[in-house]
């Protein structure tokens, strides 16, 4: 059955798309993750892949034509499928196929929902919806609101913290006013274009918006399993508030919650800082345990009269409890990529150690430079770059029928974060200096926690590092980060007997371990990958010619 692709929604503002270049054309077969076009958005140039397999049967953009979003961009089928129908208007290209998955859980209209295009709304009233953050967000989870109802709002201020399947991110406001409604509850998930948050003059009725007739139901939906239908709607998240033993509710962050669980602490004891009381992060850091009175045993009249001498018996007092935490977007999606990385490409490890004494001695020298600081992750970021371009081999991606090669090399860089992992790509890697690669570094890194990076910075990726050396792990083993064929992981520097000409110095080493795809990279492959690696890693002065 012909399946039709409409013109996504690439950013959060982003009204309509142009086709910058197609890279299928009309009878090319098409398979699930392949490049279709890039398509320039209001912010970027950004490629576009396939959720279908098949053949492409009809292009409805051409090549330097815009449209607005929802535009009948491609159709993808079987081929020779009569696809006239779909042309003459029967409605199909109307409604994005892929944003309508196939469940059993029933439907429920719910006040999320946005408003169709007939709700009046008055003047001045600005309806915000969930943006779409990344090209493959299909959903979104408001993990702070930095703003409350009747707060006012200018153009420019951060509204609410915004969990993606990538990262999360920072949403700002494009309009002025007071805020009049929230729709989406912290820690609560919603498809994107669901009501969001209303925006106008101060005192407007918006009861006239929420009560209007919602859009279609793969836009404006809350699709809930069926025993749920019953909870109420209103309810808020157990994520946001915590019942305490006086009957009260305790506003924390889900950052704070999930830090308070982690060092074992009843979030009630603490007191916030944040607006409204709000626990946050830093009260959670700086809390400070009080000792609590126990209270005094209280005795019998049998035990007054008759007293026994009996030894103590110290028994451990305490109560059992656990506690279940929502998944974030980001955590959810690490899990589904990973796991499929995992099971689909058969890995094998290939570890070798490497004599680190004159990359210790190198850097030492770099770094007594005005204004220079260069780290052992930059010089192993830089020794894989060139690698792999004397071993393509490593730098491809299985697809199936065929192998790409890559003949550019953008490093991926796998950064922790507070809610999981993130990986920001450092383009034509093998074309930076070694202080060039620490400055993007450094920059990647620091907008990644502070989560100001942009999803096209942590796209098209073709080797990644991972580095846990300075948590002094000596070696691990990481899963492939897809579509990439290998991943390395970089151990700590330690010092240690080695035997040198023949006699037992003190040396310094460091074990890495390659992580192969065996579809792409056989046990040769990547065991010379790692011989020229070990090459550039203990003579650096080969990378500075």
């Amino acid at each position: 059955m012909a399946e039709v692709i409409n013109m996504p929604r690439l950013s959060d503002t982003m009204e309509e798309g142009t086709v910058a270049k197609w890279l299928k054309k009309v009878g090319d077969k098409i398979e699930e993750g392949d490049i279709l076009a890039e398509i320039e958005t209001d912010k970027a140039t950004m490629e576009f892949e396939s959720f279908y397999e098949g053949t492409l049967l009809h292009i409805g953009i051409e090549e330097g034509d815009g449209a607005p979003v929802d535009s009948l961009l491609a159709i993808i089928g079987d081929e020779g499928e009569d696809i006239s129908a779909l042309l003459n208007g029967s409605g199909a290209a109307s409604t994005p196929v892929e944003e309508q998955p196939k469940v059993e859980e029933s439907v429920i209209e719910t006040p999320v929902s946005a408003p169709s295009e007939a709700a009046a709304i008055p003047e001045g009233v600005e309806i915000i919806n969930m943006p779409r953050l990344s090209d493959t967000m299909e959903e979104g989870t408001v993990a702070a609101w930095l703003k409350n109802v009747g707060d006012t709002v200018e153009e420019g201020d951060i509204l609410a913290e915004i969990e993606t399947d990538k990262a999360t991110m920072e949403f700002e406001s494009f309009y002025s006013g007071t805020l009049l409604h929230i729709g989406i509850q912290e820690g609560e998930g919603a498809p994107v274009d669901s009501l969001l948050a209303i925006i106008g003059p101060a005192g407007t009725d918006v009861n006239a918006i929420l009560n209007a007739p919602t859009s279609t139901p793969s836009s404006g939906s809350t699709v809930v399993p069926a025993q749920e239908e019953a909870k109420p709607q209103e309810s808020q998240p157990a994520s946001q508030t915590i019942a305490v033993q006086d009957g009260q509710r305790v506003f924390a962050s889900p950052l704070a919650k999930k830090i308070a669980a982690e060092k074992g602490i009843n979030i009630a004891d603490i007191k916030g800082s944040g607006d409204n009381g709000r626990i946050v992060k830093r009260d959670v850091e700086n809390y400070q345990p009080s000792e609590k009175s126990a209270p005094a045993p209280v005795s019998t009249p049998a035990e007054q009269v008759a007293p026994v001498a009996i030894a103590p018996i110290n028994l451990p007092v305490g109560e059992e409890s656990m506690e279940e935490v929502k998944n974030s977007t980001m955590r959810k999606v690490i899990a589904k990529r990973l796991g499929e990385s995992k099971f689909s490409a058969p890995h094998y490890y290939l570890t070798i150690e490497v004599d680190m004494d004159n990359a210790k001695a190198s850097r030492a020298q770099i770094n007594s430079l005005p204004d220079t600081k260069v780290s052992f992750n930059d010089m192993v970021l830089k020794a894989c770059a060139m690698a792999l371009k004397k071993h393509p081999q490593v730098n491809t991606t299985w697809n199936g029928d065929t192998t790409v090669y890559k003949h550019h090399v953008h490093m991926g860089v796998a950064v922790a974060v507070d809610e999981g992992l993130v990986v920001p790509v450092i383009k034509f890697a093998d074309q930076l200096t070694l202080t060039q690669i620490g400055a993007s570094v450094k920059d990647l890194a620091g907008r990644a926690r502070t989560k100001k990076i942009k999803p096209d910075e942590m796209e098209g990726s073709t080797f990644t590092v991972s580095n846990l050396g300075m948590f002094g792990i000596l070696e691990f083993t990481s899963i492939i980060n897809q579509p990439n064929s290998a991943i390395l992981s970089v151990g700590a520097i330690v010092e240690k007997p080695v035997v040198k000409n023949g006699e037992i110095v003190v040396g310094s080493t460091m074990k890495i371990t390659l992580a192969c795809d065996h579809r792409t990279v056989d046990g040769a492959t990547g065991a010379q990958f790692l011989q020229t690696l070990r090459a550039y890693l203990e003579n650096p002065v080969t990378m500075l010619a």
